[in-house]
C-alpha cells in the first residue's frame, strides 16, 4: 500500500506538487519497449540459468572429489562457481516470473535487499577474479613460492576479505535509499530487476549523495580490482616473454588463458551496462536493460565452458564423468 502526498506551495521547490510517499512495493516492467515478446526472451535466459546451473555445479562437484585439484587455483575457481550460482539465482527466478507469469510486483523492502544481494555478488567475483590473478602471477612469476604464499590458511583469509569488503562496501547503498529517499515520481521500475540507479532515479529527492556513492563503490571495487589485474597481467607476460624455450612460453601462457577470457567479458560487459545507467541517455531502454540483464547471466554460463575447456585438470574430469555415465 502506498499514500499520495500533496505537497504545500513551499514545499514544491525539491519535489513535485504528487509524489508517492514511502511505497510498499514497487512494479518491475521487465524491458521497456518490448513486452509484447518478453515471453520469448525468457526461453534464452531460462536456457542460460540451466547451463550455469548445471555447469557450476559439475565443477564444484569435480573439485570437491578429486583431492588433486583442492589447490588455491581451483579453490577459487569453486568460489566462483558458487558465487555465480548465488548471483543467478538471484535474480533469474525473478525476471523470469515477469517475462512469461507477469508477476511484476515486488516488495519495498524485498527490491533493496534483491539489489544488495546482486550487488555484494558482482563484487565477489571481482574480488575472486584478482585473487585469481594474484595467484597465477606468483605461480608463474615466483613458482618456487608459490606453495608457501598460497597456502590453505590464505586462501581462506582472502575469502572472507572478498566477502566482507563487498557486503559492507555495499551495504549504505539500501540504507541510503531507505531512510533518505522517502518521496517517489513513481513505483514503477523500467527494468527486469532492482538494480541501484534503477531505483534511485525514481526518487523525487536529491540523489546526489546515493549517486556519488554508487560511483565510489563502484570504482573501490571494480576500478582498484581491474588495475591491480592488469598489472598482474602485465608482469606474467613479461616473465613469460623471457622465458628461454617456446614450450615453457605456450605451458604458462596457457595456463593464464582462461582467466584472461573471463576477466574481459566480465568488465566489459559491466561497465557497459554501469556507464549506460548513468550517462547513456540516448542509449534506447530495451538495449541497456537487455546488457544488464545479459552482463549478469553470460559469466555464470560462459565460466564453466570456459574453464572446462581451457583447463585441462577440469577437462580430464569432465570427459570422466560423461563416459562413466555412458558406460552404465
Amino acid at each position: 500500500m502506498y499514500f499520495v502526498c500533496i505537497m504545500r506551495p513551499k514545499d514544491t521547490m525539491s519535489i513535485y506538487n504528487t509524489t508517492v510517499f514511502m511505497p510498499s512495493e514497487f512494479t518491475l516492467i521487465g524491458i521497456p519497449g518490448l513486452e509484447s515478446v518478453q515471453c520469448w526472451i525468457g526461453i534464452p535466459f531460462c536456457a542460460m540459468y540451466l547451463m550455469a546451473m548445471i555447469g557450476n555445479s559439475l565443477l564444484l562437484i569435480i573439485i570437491k572429489s578429486e583431492h588433486s585439484l583442492h589447490q588455491p587455483m581451483y579453490i577459487f575457481l569453486g568460489m566462483l562457481g558458487v558465487t555465480d550460482i548465488a548471483l543467478s539465482t538471484r535474480i533469474v527466478p525473478k525476471m523470469l516470473g515477469i517475462f512469461w507469469f507477469h508477476v511484476t510486483e515486488i516488495y519495498f523492502d524485498c527490491c533493496l535487499l534483491q539489489m544488495w544481494l546482486i550487488h555484494i555478488f558482482q563484487g565477489i567475483e571481482s574480488g575472486i577474479l584478482l585473487a585469481m590473478a594474484l595467484d597465477r602471477y606468483v605461480a608463474i612469476c615466483y613458482p618456487l613460492r608459490h606453495a608457501a604464499i598460497f597456502s590453505h590458511q590464505l586462501v581462506t583469509q582472502i575469502a572472507a576479505m572478498v566477502t566482507l569488503r563487498a557486503a559492507i562496501l555495499v551495504a549504505p547503498c539500501p540504507v541510503l535509499i531507505k531512510f533518505r529517499l522517502q518521496f517517489y515520481h513513481t513505483t514503477v521500475i523500467s527494468h527486469s530487476y532492482c538494480e541501484h540507479m534503477a531505483v534511485v532515479k525514481l526518487a523525487a529527492e536529491n540523489i546526489r549523495v546515493n549517486k556519488i556513492y554508487g560511483l565510489f563503490v563502484a570504482f573501490t571495487v571494480a576500478g582498484l580490482d581491474i588495475v591491480l589485474i592488469t598489472l598482474s597481467y602485465i608482469q606474467i607476460f613479461i616473465t613469460v616473454f623471457c622465458l628461454p624455450q617456446k614450450e615453457a612460453r605456450l605451458k604458462a601462457f596457457n595456463t593464464c588463458v582462461a582467466h584472461i577470457c573471463v576477466f574481459l567479458q566480465f568488465y566489459s560487459l559491466g561497465f557497459f551496462s554501469f556507464f549506460a545507467h548513468r550517462f547513456g541517455s540516448h542509449i534506447p531502454p530495451y538495449i541497456h536493460i537487455l546488457f544488464s540483464s545479459t552482463y549478469l547471466l553470460v559469466p555464470p554460463f560462459l565460466n564453466p565452458l570456459v574453464y572446462g575447456a581451457k583447463t585441462k585438470q577440469i577437462c580430464v574430469h569432465m570427459v570422466k564423468i560423461f563416459c562413466s555415465k555412458n558406460l552404465l
